[in-house]
């Protein structure tokens, strides 16, 4: 079945987003810390593997799923040059609502998703489904484009839109033009929404960032990238409360069941 990331080459999207990339694996690496133990992880929507090698040495399990042929296809060619542990990886081409039809539920101990919230037609149902893919206080960790993040304040306050913080409710910020051609959604979040939702499908929040702090085309240009992330580093924790940067990843832990 043909998705819409078959026609799109995502892996050139990341050429010259290395500080983007390099935020990612940091607080990746970071939440993952706070994991005690992780046998079997489910990272759906998994794209063509970027974030996989940085995850691969806690489990022993690991199913990449993403609804592209295309990027699983990429990503078994990338991760088998690199790494001597591809038995462990299995490869399932599915969309997340497929999901509990394709694979086992209850089996997993860490699902990620990254990079995919933006593009759910119904995220509450997405992360019930999440729900039933992880073991009991399995844990989930997942970002989000951030609605309220500083630039988009700054440019709602200086327009006159003080009731900008308060407006919960996601924009997707796809042209009128591309929604008629019934593209994929691509919605920013307000954060107590996420928060909402993840309460609603039986999730506890562990921890919160915020990720790509300097984002800045700018600030990229004139200070090299062994510059920005000690800044980076520094900020994701400190920010998180106000929600500062473009991207905020979540930690979070089942406290639940949802009934089917």
């Amino acid at each position: 079945m043909s998705a819409a990331y078959d026609q799109y080459d995502y892996q050139s999207y990341w050429e010259g987003r290395e500080y983007e990339h390099e935020c990612e694996v940091v607080v990746l690496r970071t939440l993952l810390e706070k994991i005690p133990k992780i046998k079997k992880i489910i990272d759906i929507g998994c794209g063509y593997g970027r974030l996989t090698p940085y995850y691969l040495h806690r489990a022993k399990k690991i199913v990449l799923t993403d609804p592209s042929s295309k990027n699983l296809k990429v990503a078994k060619y990338n991760l088998e040059k690199v790494n001597n542990e591809k038995d462990k990886i299995v490869y399932r081409q599915s969309t997340l609502e497929n999901l509990p039809k394709r694979i086992k539920t209850k089996q997993f101990d860490l699902a990620l998703l990254i990079r995919v919230m933006h593009h759910l037609e119904d995220p509450e149902e997405s992360l019930k489904i999440i729900n039933r893919l992880l073991s009991e206080k399995g844990f989930l960790i997942i970002e989000f484009a951030n609605k309220l993040h500083w630039k988009a304040m700054f440019k709602n306050l200086m327009c006159g839109n003080l009731t900008f913080p308060l407006e919960i409710f996601p924009t997707d910020i796809r042209s009128d033009k591309n929604v008629k051609k019934h593209t994929l959604p691509f919605k920013n979040y307000h954060p107590d929404l996420i928060k909402e939702l993840l309460k609603t499908a039986k999730f506890e929040i562990v921890e919160m960032r915020s990720v790509s702090n300097v984002r800045s085309p700018i600030i990229k240009k004139y200070l090299p990238l062994e510059a920005l992330m000690p800044i980076e580093k520094f900020f994701q924790k400190s920010l998180s409360f106000l929600q500062f940067g473009p991207s905020v990843f979540i930690l979070a832990q089942k406290k639940g069941e949802i009934e089917n």
